[in-house]
């Protein structure tokens, strides 16, 4: 079994700095592999609850860490003019010392696009728009003076200096078969899985092998992440209290997740891994993340080293 890499989303909705500053140190030093921001203008599912901006937050905690990746669960490309969104990456890229994974997708809440003064184009529209600006960003890091005339985007000799540290990884977020998941073959590193769609993940990743395919891809050469929701417990009552707690709140809308005894999280973990999935993007369920966090990375991180 391939090594599976563990990345945490980090609290962000009705937490103060103080908070997430905490998290993101106790989770590097437990022996997580990244961190994560949802990035997000307004909270879910209410718009009037406070959340910190995934780019405004993500060099603050490049500057709090060392060794971890940061990422996004996913920007859509609409929020921002993609010539400046690769400078601004590049930038924190260079903060980090390449530790930059950037997470696109084609966005999905129209209420905060229409709230903040952004265009909401439909799906189609949206997942051209896509496309353009992951090549035009790409061309941005690689290439010392870009000019490009696209439908959506156009730049004119515009310069990105200083380059990233490296290369930003690419992922790409979403379940779309015909559009989103083609895209992804032919220009993700790492295909990210929505946590709502964790049932359907062999048949995504069917499809997404067929569209590799098509494009000329070798499919192993594109990571398959999953995010999930973790509830887990010390023992077998404490895992079924968190569970019934967890299911109370949420409803199953985060999806099937991950949950139970490490043991039993384990197992889960595995199943997805015999199914191509090597990185998982966790949403630990609690107020204070650092505590599942801990029970994880002592029980469960060692089982798959």
């Amino acid at each position: 079994m391939a090594k599976m890499h563990f990345g945490v989303n980090l609290p962000q909705i009705k937490r103060s700095w103080e908070e997430t500053r905490a998290a993101a140190r106790a989770v590097e030093a437990l022996g997580f592999d990244s961190l994560w921001f949802n990035d997000h203008l307004y909270g879910i599912p209410m718009p009037e609850l406070p959340i910190f901006e995934a780019w405004s937050a993500l060099p603050a905690v490049a500057a709090v860490t060392e060794r971890v990746e940061l990422g996004t669960l996913v920007s859509p490309i609409g929020f921002r003019n993609p010539a400046l969104f690769a400078k601004s990456v590049a930038t924190i890229d260079q903060i980090s010392g390449g530790r930059v994974i950037v997470g696109l997708g084609g966005g999905w809440y129209e209420q905060e696009f229409r709230g903040y003064g952004l265009d909401f184009p439909p799906v189609a529209e949206r997942l051209q728009q896509l496309e353009e600006g992951i090549e035009l960003m790409r061309r941005l890091w690689s290439e010392e003076k870009v000019t490009f005339t696209g439908v959506h985007f156009k730049t004119d000799g515009v310069y990105c200096a200083p380059k990233p540290a490296r290369r930003p990884p690419i992922l790409l977020g979403g379940g779309g078969e015909k559009v989103l998941l083609r895209l992804a073959a032919k220009y993700a590193d790492i295909w990210n899985n929505l946590a709502v769609q964790q049932e359907q993940i062999a048949h995504k990743i069917d499809v997404l092998k067929r569209h590799c395919d098509t494009v000329g891809r070798d499919p192993a050469t594109l990571t398959i992440s999953q995010q999930t929701m973790v509830v887990i417990g010390a023992d077998a009552d404490d895992a079924a209290a968190k569970v019934a707690k967890a299911n109370k709140l949420f409803g199953g809308h985060l999806g099937k997740g991950i949950s139970g005894t490490p043991e039993q999280c384990c197992e889960q973990i595995r199943a997805l891994a015999d199914l191509g999935c090597t990185m998982l993007v966790i949403e630990f369920f609690g107020r204070d993340i650092r505590e599942p966090a801990r029970i994880f990375a002592e029980k469960v991180l060692p089982e798959f080293g």
